[in-house]
């Protein structure tokens, strides 16, 4: 979608794209009106509403090129009744085709062929990619094309006008299309991802330091000779290996051949760009794993223990109060669920610190709940260094464009999907999906149908 001022109120036109303007302007569509009009003017206000949808991110002069006035169809055929069919249906109906109802077949199940009209689009790469579902618009899809986050059978495609050809695969970065159909952050979260960069550079500046002050004691320790200590750790040993390195370097610089100085600038690089690779992901999905596995355990193990507690018939006394709205009752009834809640909210806490859970006060719907919130927090985590709003979620209507046509076949666990063939036109149904019925439609495409050249 080229942005909001495209979607007016008082001439919005349809558009690839999830936004609720767009959403509003599909529910208030009408087609355009054909009284005191010709037919030239109603060709070409059809051809403006169906254009605005399909490939509006094409130039018209790239698509006229693109378009074939030979559409693909598929009759599907039942082969018993071709065998049984010696020739009496049609010679009862003169020739016609009438069935034995006297209609025909075209009028039982037409098929839609002017919708067929945009089918070469389909084609487009960028196109693929919003109908995939990996983008909210198709200019959205064009430009994580033209940014390199798409491949096309293995190889990188910077081409969004691709032609797909049946069989291809293409595939897209997961975290673009989490940021494409995810919740967009708020301004608290830009605010807490500001601070968590600041924090990580910080902590990068003193890592940097730290490095340095062990360069000056490497040195130190090398002119005197002393022998380093056993048993340190990896982060430490490669830093005494970088500053080995640089001693090296600075002591034979007129000495050492070339070859060598090269070997000993490329080992130093690797060893700061272990040094400087963040860990923090892997770190989190480790910890989470080891913890949310430890704390199952021990839940478990607490639940095994609980005692069982005997039922309880309640008292008349009871029924009584609660019918007549005592209100002591009633407080004291609200008083229990804040327990409860504050019981399963501390819980919940002490599990997210890493830190024993005592699970035997829960009640069989609590511990099913802390069990879903650890899985949730170990499968979706908060992550603030993320582009898109963390935990994950579907961003908001995207429900009513949420659809896939027959001919690709989707796999969103990789953000891949495959191209298997070439939309076609069947009796009662067109795989091109347009929102646009077939007053739209025929004269469409008879406007592109008439050779203007």
């Amino acid at each position: 979608m080229r942005n909001r001022a495209s979607n007016t109120l008082s001439k919005g036109k349809i558009r690839q794209s999830w936004s609720k303007y767009n959403l509003y302007n599909l529910q208030r569509f009408r087609s355009p009106p054909t009284a005191n009009r010709t037919f030239f003017q109603q060709k070409w206000s059809a051809k403006a509403a169906s254009r605005a949808y399909h490939g509006e991110q094409v130039r018209e002069g790239q698509w006229k090129r693109m378009f074939n006035h030979r559409i693909r169809s598929v009759i599907p055929m039942n082969a018993a009744d071709l065998a049984a069919d010696d020739g009496s249906l049609v010679s009862s109906g003169r020739g016609s085709g009438l069935d034995k109802d006297g209609k025909s077949a075209y009028q039982t199940r037409p098929t839609p062929y002017s919708h067929m009209t945009f089918a070469p689009l389909e084609r487009r790469l960028d196109v693929a990619i919003f109908r995939a579902l990996f983008a909210s618009s198709a200019r959205q899809a064009r430009q994580f094309v033209i940014h390199g986050a798409v491949t096309v059978n293995g190889q990188k495609m910077k081409h969004p006008s691709y032609l797909l050809n049946p069989g291809d695969l293409f595939q897209v970065d997961p975290d673009r299309v989490l940021y494409a159909t995810g919740h967009t952050k708020t301004s608290f979260e830009r605010r807490e991802g500001r601070l968590a960069r600041r924090k990580a550079k910080s902590q990068k500046s003193q890592e940097a330091e730290e490095a340095e002050a062990t360069e000056a004691e490497s040195k130190e320790t090398a002119k005197e000779n002393v022998k380093e200590t056993p048993k340190e750790d990896t982060k430490e040993t490669l830093k005494a290996l970088l500053a080995q390195a640089k001693s090296v370097m600075s002591a034979g610089k007129d000495t050492l051949a070339p070859q060598r100085k090269q070997e000993l600038r490329g080992f130093q690089q690797a060893v700061r760009r272990v040094l400087s690779r963040s860990e923090s992901s892997t770190i989190l999905a480790d910890s989470l794993e080891a913890q949310f596995s430890q704390l199952t355990l021990l839940l478990k193990a607490k639940r095994s223990e609980k005692p069982v507690k005997k039922d309880v018939k309640p008292r008349p006394e009871d029924a009584f109060a609660s019918e007549n709205g005592d209100t002591e009752v009633a407080s004291a009834k609200r008083d229990t669920e804040a327990a409860v809640s504050d019981k399963l909210s501390e819980a919940f806490a002490q599990a997210t610190l890493g830190n024993d859970v005592d699970a035997s006060e829960l009640s069989d719907e609590e511990f099913d709940t802390l069990q879903r919130a650890l899985t949730q927090m170990r499968d979706n985590p908060l992550d603030n260094s993320k582009t898109y709003s963390t935990p994950w979620q579907p961003r908001q209507y995207m429900s009513a464009f949420a659809f896939i046509p027959r001919y690709l076949e989707v796999n969103q666990n990789i953000c891949a999907a495959v191209y298997l063939r070439h939309p076609v036109a069947r009796p009662g149904s067109a795989e091109v999906p347009t929102p646009f019925g077939e007053s739209i439609a025929t004269p469409a495409y008879g406007w592109y149908l008439r050779r203007r050249w």
